[in-house]
């Protein structure tokens, strides 16, 4: 079972300049707590909630978050220090909202949605096509499935994938073999001419444009075969302890940083375009394994004192191409 079997596709959104009143009346009418912020070429730029609306300190955890919301949003009187808050310019859901978000693909098996919920601490998960919202898993779809009952779905046990066929002697016995490469006649020397000799030049050069251009199809579809492979990876908590040792090891070498991640500028929700900048909010373009790689520094290592910096590491043909993502503490 997967994240399609689970998701609500009836997604609402929200977009990164939405009034948070409007917010509000959006979480109120449609009886959720929380909604997915969407640029204008439709990329997933954060998650807004009630906790991000009424805010996190003790005080205001304690009380009910959907007075609040209704408050906000039918425009009643509110504490002053939040309703200097509100009327400012900044009082829109950019301001707010938790970014980069942690999501999931289609295909993400349920294990590894409810690890993911755990890990980082959310009741609810995006799930992406193409960059693009289609759906959302809650945490209580989760729990009825997991729970069971008479309209819960059973998974079905995973069949292997055959591997690749292996040509062997035996499997091949029988077939005939191919037929050797016929080179053309020879001209005879007195029909040649300068006009053929340039002929021949245009054709190779030609079969050498046909041939990059093969080769660019070929590594724009290597890439993003990768984007959607790190799109749909998700860190574990061994495979992260791993990184912190080998930041370690790179520290004793007298290093100051520690390469964590590399990969296409494809996966970012801009192309890597605000990396370039350099742009401070680069960080909300980032998606899938290096989002969630940006959560557990923020999590575990900021407030250590160890910073996080992406920057290209490539340029090819002039444009931005991987980037890398680096843990740093000189």
């Amino acid at each position: 079972m997967n994240a399609r079997d689970l998701m609500t596709t009836d997604v609402v959104k929200v977009t990164p300049e939405t009034p948070l009143r409007d917010v509000a009346k959006t979480l109120l009418t449609h009886q959720i707590s929380a909604v997915p912020v969407i640029d204008a070429s439709g990329g997933l730029v954060g998650m807004v909630s009630e906790g991000d609306l009424v805010g996190r300190k003790r005080t205001e955890r304690e009380t009910r978050s959907e007075w609040w919301l209704m408050r906000l949003a039918e425009g009643e009187p509110l504490n002053s220090e939040f309703l200097a808050h509100l009327q400012s310019p900044l009082a829109v859901a950019r301001e707010v909202m938790t970014s980069p978000v942690v999501a999931v693909s289609e295909d993400t098996r349920i294990d590894e949605i409810a690890g993911l919920m755990a890990t980082h601490r959310i009741k609810r998960l995006p799930v992406l096509r193409d960059g693009h919202v289609v759906g959302i898993v809650r945490r209580a779809d989760l729990l009825r499935t997991i729970g069971g009952g008479v309209s819960a779905p059973v998974p079905l046990p995973l069949e292997p994938r055959p591997g690749p066929v292996e040509l062997t002697e035996e499997t091949g016995a029988g077939l005939p073999p191919p037929a050797p490469a016929v080179a053309p006649p020879l001209r005879p020397d007195e029909t040649l001419s300068v006009a053929d000799f340039r002929h021949l030049v245009t054709d190779f050069k030609e079969d050498e444009d046909r041939s990059r251009a093969r080769q660019r199809r070929a590594a724009a579809e290597a890439r993003r075969r990768a984007v959607r492979q790190l799109v749909e990876t998700h860190i574990s908590d061994a495979a992260w302890k791993a990184l912190v040792h080998g930041a370690r090891m790179a520290a004793e070498r007298g290093e100051t940083e520690f390469l964590l991640l590399r990969f296409p500028c494809q996966l970012c929700s801009d192309g890597g375009r605000a990396i370039n900048a350099p742009d401070p909010d680069w960080p909300m373009t980032l998606r899938g394994e290096a989002a969630e790689m940006y959560l557990r520094w923020e999590r575990d290592l900021r407030p250590r004192g160890f910073h996080l910096t992406a920057r290209v590491v490539e340029f090819p043909e002039g444009v931005p191409g991987d980037i890398g993502l680096y843990l740093a503490w000189g």
